[in-house]
């Protein structure tokens, strides 16, 4: 499996060399849930007031937030099925979706949690993979467990603790 993963930045200095870091939990993260198709997950980073607008304009919610996803395919968390993808026919690609990520929201929360700045970017990259496959937090309940349990597999098989 390859995966392509473009990233852009929009008012996130700085925010270069994390790169490589956000590259690698994307692809660990479909590693442990065993994608088996290539693939394509395109990445914006951004300051809290680009993400506040994302998050007002698509969700609704007046407020800046970490990262928002944005998949691209109706999948179900834990049993990928290549059959209900649609394939890019000049890529070849399965477009997973979008992700974006706000480094100034990273900053702080890494603060607040008492870790890394790449520790907090790795666990936003991976929270956010594993929303474009089909894992949701919303209920509070067993679908959090599962993504939380999913979300810790993928970290420390990157050697990231909290």
């Amino acid at each position: 499996m390859r995966c392509r993963i473009p990233i852009r930045e929009e008012n996130a200095p700085g925010s270069f060399s994390a790169r490589p870091l956000i590259r690698l939990a994307i692809r660990e993260t479909l590693r442990a849930e065993q994608i088996p198709v290539d693939c394509e997950v395109d990445v914006l980073l951004t300051d809290l007031e680009g993400i506040h607008e994302l998050n007002r304009e698509h969700r609704g919610v007046d407020r800046p937030t970490d990262v928002l996803s944005f998949p691209m395919q109706s999948l179900t968390a834990g049993a990928f099925d290549p059959a209900v993808c649609d394939i890019d026919p000049d890529t070849g690609l399965v477009m997973l979706g979008d992700m974006v990520l706000c480094c100034d929201k990273a900053r702080e929360q890494a603060r607040e949690y008492g870790h890394s700045f790449q520790r907090e970017l790795a666990y936003l990259a991976v929270h956010s993979t594993l929303h474009l496959l089909g894992y949701d937090h919303e209920d509070e309940g067993e679908e959090k467990r599962k993504m939380r349990a999913r979300e810790e597999a993928v970290l420390s098989r990157m050697g990231i603790s909290r």
